[in-house]
C-alpha cells in the first residue's frame, strides 16, 4: 500500500482525476481573469507613465467604486450559482429562468449606483487626500459608477455558461473586452489616433466602453442557446419575484461579504493614502502587482464554486467537499511558486511603475517596496485559502457565514488595528504586516467552516427531502 493511499483521508492529497476536473474548469477562468488583470495592469502602467497624480488617484477611486458595484454584482451574479446547482440537478429550463431573473436584478442596479455617487464624493472628502489627487479620484469614480451596472450584467450572463461548465465563450469574451480596453486606454490616455490626451478621464472612459464588449458577446450567445430557443426568446423575460427573492436571500449575503471586504480594503487604501507620497505610491504599486499575481486564484476559486455547486445540486456533498479541497491544493501549489516571483522580481516591478515626475527617487521606492513584497508573499499564502474556500462555500450556498465572519474580522479586528497603528505613529510597513496577520486569521475560520461540513445541510434549490451524501 502506497504512502499516498495510506494518507488518503487527508483532504490536501487529491487524486489525479479530481485535479484534472478542477484544472479543466479553472484554466479557462484563469485565462479570462488574467486577461482582465493584464488590462488593469496596463491601465495602471499607462497612468503611472502619464502622471504620478493619476496613479495615486486611480487605485483608491477604483477600489471605492468597485466597493459599491460589488454588492450588486455578487447579489445578481449569484444567479450563476443557482445555474450550477440546477445544472447538477439536470434542470436545464431553470438554468435559463434563473439567469433571466439575474438580468433583471442587474439592470435594477443602474439607478442605485448613480444615487451612490454623492456618497462616494463624501467619503473621499472625509478621508482628506491632497486636493489634486481628490480631483482626479472624483473623475475616475464618476465614470466607473456610470458604467457599473455592466459588471453585474456580465456576471449574470457569464454565470449561465460557467455554471454549466461551458467555459470557452466567457474566456474569449473577456479576452476581447480586455484587448479593446488596452487599446482604448493607450489611445485616450496619451492622445493617439486623433484623440485628445485625456489622462485619467480617458482611462476611465476607455474602461466603460470596453466593459460593454464581453456582456454583449455573452448575451448574443445566450439568445442563441438551444434551450432558450426551445422555450421561446420572447417568452422567457417575465419577472418571477419568488425566484428573485431566493436569489436575493442567498446572493445578498454574498454581496455584503464582498462589500465588507471591499470597504475594509478601501478603508485601508484610503487611510494609508494620508501618509507621504512615497508610501502611497509604493503601496498602490505593490497592490497592482498583487492583483496581477493573484488573479489566477480567482479562477481556481471560481472553479471551486462551480464544481461544489454542481455536486451539491446532485445531492453529493462528499464530492462537493472533495472539489473544494482539490481546488485549494492546486491553488496552494501555484501560490508557492508565486512567492518567489514576489521576492525575486521586486526591484524590477517597482522600476517598471516608477514615474518620471515623482518627488522621490527610484532607490527610495525600491527600498520601501521590498518589505511590502515580503508582507505580500506572507499574506498571499493565506489569502489562497480565503479565495478558494469562500468560492466553495458560495457554491454550496453558505453565504451567510462568509458574510458574518468577514464583517467581524474585517471591521472588528483589521481596520481598528490599522487605525491604532496610524494613530500611534506607525508607518506603511506596520500597516501592511498587520494586514498579513489579519488575512492569516481570516483563512483559519474559513478552513474550519469547510472542514466542519455544516454547509452540507443547505438546500439551495428546495429539492425534495433526501439523505445528503456524506453527511
Amino acid at each position: 500500500m502506497s504512502i499516498v493511499h495510506k494518507l488518503s483521508f487527508l483532504p490536501f492529497l487529491p487524486d489525479k482525476g479530481r485535479v484534472r476536473e478542477v484544472l479543466r474548469i479553472a484554466t479557462p477562468l484563469i485565462i479570462g481573469s488574467s486577461a482582465l488583470t493584464v488590462m488593469q495592469f496596463c491601465d495602471r502602467l499607462f497612468l503611472a507613465r502619464h502622471s504620478n497624480i493619476s496613479i495615486q488617484a486611480a487605485l483608491p477611486a477604483g477600489i471605492l467604486s468597485f466597493t459599491f458595484i460589488c454588492i450588486f454584482a455578487a447579489t445578481a451574479g449569484y444567479a450563476g450559482t443557482f445555474v450550477a446547482q440546477y445544472h447538477g440537478a439536470g434542470d436545464r429550463r431553470k438554468c435559463v429562468h434563473v439567469t433571466v431573473q439575474g438580468i433583471w436584478l442587474s439592470l435594477a442596479s443602474l439607478p442605485c449606483l448613480l444615487l451612490l455617487i454623492p456618497v462616494g464624493h463624501w467619503l473621499m472628502t472625509l478621508i482628506g487626500h491632497a486636493p489634486e489627487v481628490m480631483a482626479e479620484e472624483r473623475i475616475y469614480f464618476n465614470w466607473m459608477m456610470r458604467g457599473g451596472f455592466l459588471v453585474p450584467l456580465g456576471w449574470v450572463i457569464g454565470g449561465f455558461f460557467t455554471g454549466r461548465s461551458r467555459m470557452r465563450l466567457n474566456t474569449m469574451a473577456n479576452i476581447a473586452g480586455a484587448v479593446v480596453n488596452v487599446i482604448l486606454d493607450y489611445v485616450m490616455i496619451f492622445g493617439k489616433l486623433g484623440f485628445p490626451a485625456m489622462g485619467l478621464r480617458g482611462g476611465a472612459i476607455a474602461t466603460v466602453i470596453a466593459s460593454t464588449v464581453a456582456p454583449l458577446i455573452q448575451f448574443v450567445y445566450f439568445l442563441r442557446d438551444p434551450v432558450v430557443r426551445r422555450l421561446g426568446v420572447h417568452r422567457i423575460w417575465y419577472p418571477d419575484f419568488k425566484l428573485m427573492g431566493r436569489i436575493l436571500r442567498f446572493g445578498f449575503p454574498a454581496g455584503l461579504h464582498m462589500m465588507a471586504d471591499g470597504t475594509a480594503f478601501a478603508a485601508f487604501v484610503m487611510l494609508t493614502g494620508r501618509l507621504d507620497a512615497l508610501s502611497l505610491a509604493a503601496s498602490n504599486i505593490a497592490l497592482s502587482i498583487n492583483w496581477l499575481v493573484v488573479c489566477p486564484l480567482t479562477g481556481i476559486g471560481g472553479a471551486a464554486a462551480i464544481l461544489a455547486g454542481q455536486h451539491q445540486g446532485r445531492r453529493d456533498s462528499s464530492a462537493a467537499a472533495t472539489a473544494g479541497w482539490t481546488a485549494l491544493a492546486v491553488a496552494c501549489a501555484y501560490m508557492s511558486v508565486m512567492v518567489f516571483v514576489f521576492l525575486l522580481g521586486s526591484d524590477a516591478f517597482f522600476r517598471l511603475f516608477y514615474a518620471a515626475d515623482a518627488t522621490f527617487t527610484l532607490e527610495q521606492l525600491q527600498a520601501i517596496g521590498f518589505p511590502m513584497m515580503v508582507a505580500m508573499a506572507l499574506w498571499g499564502l493565506f489569502d489562497t485559502a480565503n479565495i478558494v474556500i469562500t468560492g466553495a462555500l458560495r457554491g454550496v450556498g453558505d453565504t451567510r457565514f462568509v458574510m458574518l465572519y468577514m464583517l467581524i474580522m474585517g471591521w472588528g479586528m483589521w481596520i481598528p488595528g490599522e487605525l491604532l497603528i496610524l494613530y500611534r505613529g506607525g508607518n506603511i510597513l506596520h500597516a501592511w504586516y498587520w494586514m498579513a496577520i489579519y488575512v492569516a486569521l481570516l483563512s483559519f475560520g474559513f478552513l474550519w467552516r469547510w472542514h466542519g461540513g455544516r454547509w452540507r445541510r443547505i438546500d439551495l434549490l428546495r429539492q425534495s427531502p433526501a439523505t445528503v451524501s456524506g453527511a
